[in-house]
């Protein structure tokens, strides 16, 4: 059985306030027309709703495992149609993406690597929070930035696999800004 969460996640920014420092983090940088990949929509859709109502045209496409975000989702594309224009997100598990059905991005957020993984995936194959990293790095441009979250419970899993990349050559750090470490893809 797929290994799934049976709840949601609404705006609670004093207790996780990734996306919303997210947010300031795309305001700050400037990104503009940009493709975005995000990891854990929450019931609330705030980055992309906030992408496709600022005038930045970024497209965002959003993954999440929870099947409460997803209706969430699907009721947002018929209620605002103008936000599904940019914004697009699916239903799954993270740790069964798919490389060849993976696009390139110019930004992908990583708050939740480390929060889901469990034997439960190991039924059916799934990846390791280092493989889900390291396929994310694998489809982000040159110069791209992967994003992770030190407000995570599970941002020692996410600092040890993402130290990985970083030695490896693949990533360098580049900034801390709030609560997220910013890492830029490397040629």
């Amino acid at each position: 059985m797929l290994h799934y969460w049976d709840a949601y996640w609404d705006l609670r920014v004093k207790e996780c306030p990734c996306d919303v420092h997210f947010l300031e983090w795309l305001k700050t940088d400037g990104l503009r027309d940009g493709a975005i990949f995000h990891f854990g929509t929450g019931s609330h859709h705030v980055v992309g709703i906030e992408t496709a109502t600022n005038g930045s045209n970024n497209a965002v496409l959003g993954i999440t495992a929870s099947p409460k975000e997803y209706d969430d989702y699907v009721k947002l594309c018929i209620e605002r149609p103008e936000v599904a224009r940019t914004y697009k997100a699916f239903f799954g598990d993270i740790y069964q993406l798919d490389a060849r059905l993976m696009p390139m991005f110019d930004v992908i957020t990583a708050f939740h690597i480390g929060e889901f993984r469990s034997e439960k995936n190991d039924a059916y194959g799934g990846l390791t929070d280092l493989e889900v990293a390291s396929l994310m790095v694998d489809h982000l441009r040159p110069g791209g930035r992967l994003i992770t979250y030190s407000g995570s419970y599970a941002f020692d899993v996410a600092e040890r696999d993402v130290g990985k990349l970083v030695t490896a050559g693949r990533l360098a750090f580049v900034e801390k800004f709030e609560t997220l470490m910013v890492f830029r893809k490397l040629a």
